[in-house]
């Protein structure tokens, strides 16, 4: 019990780098989705003293960190990137088998194989090079939302930024879901997919996203009247269509939860 409130503390800390986002080009907010009308604020002045204090937790550690990852050779950081999207699968598979996308779960097992193995344990992404169709990442709010759960109020969470009631429920499943990383693993064998592991993907995974979107982060905050309700608007649309299965040309990655934000439309 102990082991896995550590681990639960830290995988905390860990994907608060996952946190802030933005994109480049000109933001385009679209107040006319569901999601964002049907989702209550509920608790919007705590919601904003804890918007303030993730921003400045960034600010002091997160943003000096991806600015130092951003100095990598770009051979390590597509090495580094490929490996940590590969383990993403992981969270995925289940997903996929929970939504009843039994095809896709295949797929994506294939994917998994073919990338720890010749892909030089996901460093190199081989399914890609084969023509495997593009993947995309599903979570367990995802699939919470396909059953028809409604989103509850929206929430800001310390270190772990913008949610809903069900998103975080979701969340809570990636953690204490029985160490769900481990059902990858063969004949007892956790020793690649180990906790220790997995965390670390984690952070390595939003140091990149944030080395990513400095510049665009900046911008979105520059550019915004309020930029708490800003973000608040990006976070329901991606999450609506991220369960709506809804793919966008010109996007770029906000997600607080495993692997990022995602889906905020651009225009150019």
């Amino acid at each position: 019990m102990l082991k896995k409130l550590s681990v639960f503390v830290l995988s905390l800390f860990l994907i608060a780098l996952n946190a802030n986002a933005g994109s480049d080009g000109e933001l385009t907010i679209k107040q006319n989705n569901s999601e964002i009308k049907k989702t209550k604020d509920c608790f919007e002045k705590i919601n904003r003293a804890t918007f303030a204090f993730n921003q400045g937790l960034d600010k002091a550690l997160i943003k000096p960190i991806a600015e130092g990852y951003r100095k990598l050779p770009d051979g390590v950081q597509t090495g580094t990137s490929n490996a940590v999207r590969n383990l993403s699968n992981l969270v995925t598979i289940p997903n996929n088998v929970l939504q009843g996308d039994i095809k896709t779960a295949f797929i994506n097992t294939g994917r998994l194989l073919v990338n720890s193995t010749v892909g030089l344990l996901g460093t190199i992404d081989v399914a890609n090079k084969m023509g495997f169709p593009k993947y995309v990442k599903e979570d367990y709010g995802q699939t919470l939302g396909k059953w028809g759960f409604g989103p509850g109020c929206y929430v800001v969470l310390p270190i772990l930024g913008p949610s809903t009631v069900r998103d975080t429920t979701g969340s809570f499943a990636n953690v204490l879901g029985g160490d769900p990383w481990y059902n990858a693993s063969t004949h007892g064998n956790n020793e690649f997919l180990s906790q220790g592991v997995y965390l670390t993907s984690k952070a390595i995974s939003g140091i990149e996203f944030r080395a990513n979107n400095i510049e665009s982060i900046e911008n979105l905050e520059k550019n915004s009247i309020d930029f708490y309700a800003s973000v608040r608007s990006l976070y329901l649309q991606d999450r609506e269509n991220k369960i709506k299965n809804i793919q966008r040309g010109n996007v770029e990655v906000i997600y607080e939860d495993d692997e990022d934000w995602e889906e905020v439309e651009t225009s150019k």
